[in-house]
């Protein structure tokens, strides 16, 4: 059973026990539970069911590992030729690691 749900703008499928990383949740705490209800669809061993925008009455229960994540350094390089020009940027993104406990539907 899987489910695709909306977290954050952003949407995943998940499966229970999954390990996620989705971004940065301001007010998460650690070990704490946290409920997302925008599940868009529902697949239960073949028998799908497609939400319009969301299915009613199924939601997704997870559990914060760590609220602060950051993902790999990104450099961003911004050269001008022959003007002498270089810039050089990093830039680490923040996650926050969910696992998925219970999909409800």
């Amino acid at each position: 059973m899987y489910a695709i749900v909306e977290i954050n703008g952003q949407q995943f499928k998940v499966v229970e026990g999954q390990k996620l990383f989705v971004q940065h949740m301001q007010h998460a705490e650690a070990h704490q539970a946290v409920e997302f209800e925008k599940v868009l669809l529902i697949d239960n061993d073949g028998n799908v069911t497609v939400g319009l925008p969301t299915v009613e009455g199924a939601k997704v229960v997870c559990e914060v590992i760590s609220p602060l994540v950051k993902g790999e350094k990104v450099l961003v390089f911004h050269k001008k030729r022959r003007k002498g020009y270089r810039k050089l940027n990093g830039h680490r993104q923040q996650f926050t690691e969910l696992t998925v406990k219970q999909v409800i539907a």
